[in-house]
């Protein structure tokens, strides 16, 4: 196997300015892609990633809007002209306990979640290889066990798994393959988001990794090697796939209500 498969090739990561993302670009301009699109919509993120490598190519863009998706198709036809992977990594966490949901919330996680892959698959399908291009989809473990408190955000990953799954077949006759990594616990901002302090969140980390057979939790370097043995070219003859990363979590019983803690600040566990 090529120690640069990726060698003048195109990649996009949405959310690529903070963790798995992050990991996943540069992991990609290491494996030798000519440009690494990167989008995000904090401009300060995207200045400290670009500065790491000649290969990332920022793009500041809400890829849930129209608009959005053009800048990446722009910077896409302007850097290669094509694009081979794509990664849909941005992503949104919050809590919608069934009691007290957050219907503005709610739909934002469907916008960023869902709608946003969707729409900018759309746009960048013309220019996505054909055959051997490849897009992954950064899920969770959320999209096929039940996640307490969060069931909306349980909802847009069994939705991503639902479009791995959909386009692997629908685009298989363009030799696109489509595939998803479904992570447990990786320490990411997204948990920072959610307003919880740091001793909070050290609580939920520690609780899980007590539950995992593997005694720890995950972090960004255990999944972004996933998603490019996904995209590399070597493996031609896998898609629709969605692999599981979680140290053992799914074996345990405790998996059933792993995100308990997640009560609110006033009946926290931790």
């Amino acid at each position: 196997m090529s120690e640069k498969p990726f060698a003048g090739q195109t990649v996009v990561v949405t959310g690529g300015g903070t963790g798995i993302g992050r990991a996943t670009a540069l992991a990609f301009a290491d494996a030798g892609a000519a440009h690494v699109i990167v989008t995000g919509r904090r401009q300060s993120r995207l200045d400290q990633i670009a500065a790491l490598s000649p290969a990332i190519v920022k793009v500041q863009a809400d890829v849930r809007t129209e608009e959005g998706a053009e800048q990446v198709a722009q910077a896409a036809q302007k850097h290669g002209g094509k694009v081979d992977v794509l990664v849909h990594n941005a992503g949104i966490y919050r809590q919608t306990p069934v009691g007290e949901a957050d219907i503005q919330l709610a739909r934002d996680m469907v916008e960023t979640n869902i709608i946003g892959p969707v729409l900018l698959t759309k746009v960048l399908l013309p220019l996505i290889t054909a055959p051997g291009g490849s897009i992954v989809f950064v899920s969770s473990v959320a999209g096929h066990n039940p996640e307490p408190y969060a069931a909306m955000y349980a909802v847009t990953k069994a939705g991503a798994h639902s479009l791995t799954l959909t386009w692997a077949k629908e685009l298989a006759n363009r030799g696109i393959r489509v595939n998803a990594v479904a992570p447990s616990a990786v320490r990411t901002e997204v948990y920072d988001a959610n307003g919880l302090t740091p001793d909070q969140i050290d609580g939920i980390f520690k609780m899980f990794a007590s539950n995992n057979p593997l005694g720890r939790t995950g972090v960004v370097e255990d999944v972004a090697p996933w998603i490019l043995h996904f995209a590399n070219p070597a493996n031609s003859w896998v898609t629709g796939q969605i692999l599981t990363i979680d140290g053992g979590f799914d074996l345990t019983s405790s998996s059933d209500s792993p995100y308990s803690p997640y009560t609110g600040p006033s009946e926290a566990a931790w």
